[in-house]
């Protein structure tokens, strides 16, 4: 760990600290630290994962065998407030064959699992009410589907933040979460400055389904890529005697913000549908994330990897946009969850084919606290990224 680091980590403590002890006289903090830690609980999980990528143009196949191990600490309640501390460490096992971005191994295919030993979250939370709470410190954060802000969580170093939330439920089936962001904990265990403004909204009081207005404010350190979203989503279930429809629609628009040069300028929309019925369900759905040429749309602060393709061949959306035009079918098998996806890739200006990707996924929980899987993903290039086939195997335990 770095100087740099080992002095944001006194801090995020001494942060987390200072707001238990200020309210209270010495003797009585005394009491109520000890009584918190011995009210504690302590949390554990060890997720085993081995990667393999063949991918044309590379002489080597990757294969990245690694382990993620967490060690977790959440206290007990002191005036309302309770501290969460955890610890991240991820390392190789077996010999290095794979670019993790960051080991120098070029001559293999990219696998972003890089070895790291980090705090991965350090918070404060304030309960203000059972309908208001605050979060302040390195935390993950997920809000809605993931699809603008989210944890990569399939990543072996989780994505964090260091924010502050502020959460409230006092108005009937509404929910409002106000975050100001001040920094990203990246998946290549990197630090990224940024100031952001995160309003998330919500209400489920529709019969329908849920309602979700947001806006998202990004200014980053030294560059130009900021931007501001606005957004609505909507999103439920009907059920007609055995059968169940889903319906999802979003909308979002995404401008220039701070730096950013007015070229940042693009829209994003879903149109999703489904059927649930005999234990199996079906969608069918468009995604659009617009680009003329010069900008594509942008969600720098997404779990990337739960849309687009497994392939993770979209990461960054083209200049030219991105259509994704995809099928899926998801039912469970003597408590097997089987998922399959296939996407159908274009261009939104020119119409441009990029390719397909076929996306299979089997997995199953062994109890309460063991599970395991696999999963592929084949991607088929036309016009964009190269054929590249990657598969998963994977275990894991959590206490």
């Amino acid at each position: 760990m770095s100087e740099f680091s080992r002095k944001r980590l006194l801090a995020l403590l001494t942060i987390a600290a200072c707001p238990i002890a200020m309210p209270l006289s010495t003797a009585h903090a005394e009491n109520a630290v000890t009584s918190a830690l011995q009210e504690g609980v302590a949390s554990a999980s060890l997720r085993y994962r081995f990667e393999a990528v063949d991918q044309q143009g590379f002489a080597k196949d990757a294969g990245a065998s690694t382990a993620r191990t967490r060690v977790g600490y959440k206290t007990g309640n002191v005036a309302q407030f309770h501290a969460y501390l955890e610890f991240e460490d991820v390392s190789v096992v077996g010999s290095e064959r794979f670019n993790s971005s960051a080991n120098g191994l070029a001559q293999y295919p990219l696998v972003v699992d890089v070895e790291s030993t980090e705090l991965n979250q350090g918070f404060l939370l304030y309960q203000v009410s059972d309908a208001i709470s605050v979060k302040a410190g390195r935390q993950r954060i997920l809000l809605d589907n993931q699809r603008f802000v989210g944890n990569v969580g399939w990543r072996q170093n989780e994505q964090t933040f260091d924010a502050v939330m502020v959460s409230d439920k006092r108005l009937p089936s509404t929910e409002i979460n106000y975050i100001y962001l001040g920094a990203v904990n990246s998946i290549k265990a990197q630090y990224i400055d940024v100031k952001g403004h995160l309003l998330n909204a919500s209400y489920s009081g529709l019969s329908a389904g849920k309602l979700t207005g947001y806006g998202y404010l990004l200014d980053y350190d030294n560059s130009t890529v900021d931007s501001q979203t606005l957004g609505i989503r909507f999103s439920g279930k009907q059920q007609l005697g055995d059968v169940g429809l889903l319906y999802t629609t979003e909308f979002a628009m995404q401008r220039d913000y701070a730096d950013a040069p007015s070229t940042v300028d693009a829209d994003y929309t879903l149109i999703e549908g489904g059927v649930v019925a005999a234990g199996v369900t079906v969608k069918l759905g468009y995604e659009l994330l617009g680009g003329d040429g010069t900008y594509g749309f942008a969600t720098p602060l997404a779990t990337k990897h739960a849309f687009n393709g497994w392939a993770d061949k979209f990461l960054v959306t083209p200049e030219e946009g991105l259509e994704d035009r995809y099928f899926s079918v998801m039912s469970k098998v003597a408590g097997v969850k089987l998922l399959g996806v296939y996407h159908l890739y274009s261009a939104d200006k020119g119409g441009t084919d990029y390719g397909s990707e076929i996306n299979l996924l089997a997995a199953k929980k062994l109890s309460q606290h063991y599970s395991v899987g696999v999963k592929y993903a084949g991607y088929d290039a036309d016009t964009v990224s190269v054929d590249t086939d990657k598969f998963w195997v994977w275990a894991q335990a959590a206490f």
